[in-house]
């Protein structure tokens, strides 16, 4: 499901393997088919079919599965249909524009024991998983801290007028369950992501990947104290706010978050997020580090480094951030029915989870206490309120499970 931006990528990772056919492709902008439908034609040595409505794919039987590269506020409800409809699904991260939907994606995942991976590829890396390896055998002494963090250079959007959609484009169904507002081309492609209707900010986008990284290495450490596993946090404060950028964009371009848990031995996870700043922090533009009371690690996208006393550099090792082995793993568990690296329910959508309670702290100005059974908040009304939308736009209601 779509073409363009990171569906074009996935396109070609599925049809680059040679376990996969891509079959049909849906996407509602035309413009956006020529170059995809090219590439796929040539990787698998057979043209998919094309068609604009997504439901087209739901309602073809002779299909296994599904891939979603749309919008975030597209993630849900092809998700949940296409459960329902016995097909398994690889949908990008976050699971959905908001907790709510991840829940109900959860629950179809379930009900209809479907296999649902969500796309945050470095869960199937070698290099995140020797990492872990390395956390798991204590070489870090005990660790009660991580911190996940972007220091990237985003450009200004400006404030560009309403105009008139691409006669190339279904507008009406782009929107789906958003509400319906005049076309805008900084709410359209490659910028949707920076609107609260469409997108979940950086946090969301990139700050998912750095945070299930030091998530995951908490977890390592867990293991490694005789600590129970931990989940979601029990309370999340933040500070930050559009702050750099004078443009049209809703979400923070300065943000952090710090999220507390509960356990044998209390951790905390921070977050950090700057996307105006072009130098990095503990050598990289983005990721996450592990502090331990004998050295700290430090996880990029190509490599992880240990460092010892006074900042030396005791171990590196270096790997690929590529999504062909998570799409592989995808693809396995198809057949498999093993649970994979990216398992929605209890790798994707705790980590989705933080992003959406961080951003919700974000926009709240105050310290959250989280339940993490029913990933409520305490006495909290309006916090509780953006747990999901104030509607889902008719015909595109969430469904019910």
């Amino acid at each position: 499901m779509g073409a363009g931006g990171r569906a074009s990528a996935l396109n070609q990772y599925f049809a680059a393997n040679p376990n996969a056919e891509i079959v049909t492709i849906a996407e509602v902008d035309s413009a956006r088919l020529g170059n995809t439908v090219d590439t796929v034609t040539k990787l698998q040595g057979k043209q998919p079919k094309v068609v604009k409505d997504f439901r087209r794919l739901i309602d073809d039987k002779s299909l296994d599965a599904i891939v979603i590269g749309a919008p975030d506020h597209w993630h849900a409800i092809p998700t949940i249909l296409a459960c329902q409809a016995g097909k398994d699904v690889y949908v990008e991260k976050p699971d959905g524009h908001n907790i709510i939907e991840g829940q109900r994606m959860v629950a179809a995942m379930k009900k209809h024991n479907r296999i649902v991976q969500l796309g945050s590829q470095h869960r199937s890396t070698e290099r995140l998983k020797s990492a872990l390896d390395y956390i798991r055998s204590g070489a870090l002494g005990r660790c009660l801290v991580a911190k996940a963090w972007e220091s990237t250079k985003q450009g200004n959007i400006g404030y560009p007028p309403d105009g008139t959609p691409p006669e190339t484009v279904d507008y009406d169904m782009w929107l789906g369950p958003a509400k319906k507002r005049p076309f805008n081309k900084n709410r359209f492609h490659g910028r949707w992501r920076w609107f609260h209707d469409y997108g979940t900010g950086d946090l969301g986008n990139d700050g998912v990947h750095r945070l299930d990284m030091a998530f995951a290495a908490l977890n390592a450490a867990c293991e490694a104290q005789g600590d129970a596993a931990i989940s979601l946090p029990t309370k999340i404060s933040a500070t930050g706010g559009k702050w750099y950028f004078d443009d049209m964009q809703e979400w923070p371009d300065t943000l952090q978050v710090t999220y507390e848990y509960q356990s044998k031995t209390p951790k905390i996870l921070t977050y950090e997020m700057r996307i105006w700043a072009p130098y990095h922090y503990h050598g990289e533009s983005e990721g996450a580090v592990i502090y331990g009371d004998k050295a700290h690690m430090t996880i990029g996208n190509s490599r992880w480094r240990v460092y010892g006393e006074r900042g030396k550099l005791i171990k590196e090792v270096k790997g690929d951030s590529v999504a062909a082995p998570h799409v592989q793993n995808f693809i396995e568990c198809i057949k498999t029915r093993n649970k994979p690296a990216c398992d929605l329910e209890t790798v994707g959508h705790p980590a989705s989870v933080l992003c959406h309670a961080g951003n919700i702290a974000a926009r709240v100005g105050r310290t959250l206490v989280l339940d993490p059974k029913t990933e409520t908040f305490e006495n909290d009304k309006e916090a509780n309120q953006l747990r999901g939308r104030e509607e889902w736009r008719a015909p595109w209601v969430l469904p019910e499970v």
